[in-house]
């Protein structure tokens, strides 16, 4: 089930813990992709507040926001870039898209195969998606006091696993959000220096988010035969075959036979 795009935007632009888990989920996307110049970004769910580092550089940037979460516009005080539209249709060309970032629209679909078909057939060839998913082992996906706390949280092999069913390949991944969902005082002005702390220690066992970067798995086309022509191949060059030339003492000794008979 998805989430109100209005609680969405509350938690994430009115609240200083949203903020906090904003700003650091953010930076791990800037770790992934530095920059994306002359690219396609693209953002389902709600992603948008983690692509502005691309907005000044990007060809172009779109945000997708399903039906069932609602639609605001996006980014404020700009040319609007956020669309409506159906979770497993999206109105986006096949191959646009060169990255993709998925948050909050893949834990909390009621058709995650669905969606991760799009994803692929969005992508263009050699593309990148970043999935960002609750980790199930972390503190976030047990309190729904923050959107990490609502839909299906992932294991890392259990995003990995399902993504390559859908024709993807796993590359890296990272892990954000360390510090408690807590609202408290010591932990909103501590959250930076433990965030950082985490990330030294662990790849993902303790963040409340796991983030999966994966590749567009695209398969060489084949023909019927291909592959026997290619064992057999045609020898274009070689000269044609040259008949056996029959040796001058049978041929002479035929002739006399027939002088014979005649």
């Amino acid at each position: 089930m998805h989430l109100d795009v209005l609680d969405l935007r509350q938690f994430y632009y009115r609240t200083r813990l949203g903020r906090i888990a904003q700003k650091a989920v953010r930076d791990q996307v800037t770790a992934f992709w530095p920059e994306a110049r002359g690219q396609t970004v693209v953002g389902f769910g709600f992603a948008v507040p983690l692509l502005r580092p691309y907005l000044g550089e990007a060809e172009r940037v779109i945000g997708l926001m399903p039906g069932a979460q609602g639609v605001m516009p996006w980014p404020a005080g700009q040319d609007n870039v956020s669309v409506l539209c159906h979770e497993t249709r999206w109105p986006l060309p096949a191959g646009l898209v060169d990255r993709l970032v998925c948050l909050h629209g893949l834990e909390t679909s009621q058709h995650p195969a669905a969606v991760l078909e799009e994803c692929h057939r969005v992508l263009a060839p050699g593309g990148k998606a970043l999935f960002i998913v609750p980790n199930r082992g972390g503190l976030w996906a047990r309190r729904d006091a923050t959107p990490f706390g609502f839909g299906r949280p992932y294991s890392l092999g259990q995003l990995e696993e399902q993504i390559r069913n859908h024709g993807f390949e796993p590359e890296r991944h990272r892990a954000a959000l360390f510090a408690p969902p807590s609202h408290g005082r010591f932990w909103l002005k501590s959250s930076e220096l433990v965030e950082n702390m985490g990330r030294k220690l662990s790849n993902y066992y303790a963040g409340g988010v796991i983030m999966l970067e994966a590749r567009k798995h695209t398969f060489a086309p084949t023909r019927p035969g291909l592959a026997e022509r290619v064992k057999r191949p045609l020898r274009i060059l070689d000269s044609a075959p040259q008949p056996a030339r029959v040796r001058d003492n049978d041929a002479a000794q035929g002739l006399v036979q027939l002088s014979r008979d005649g």
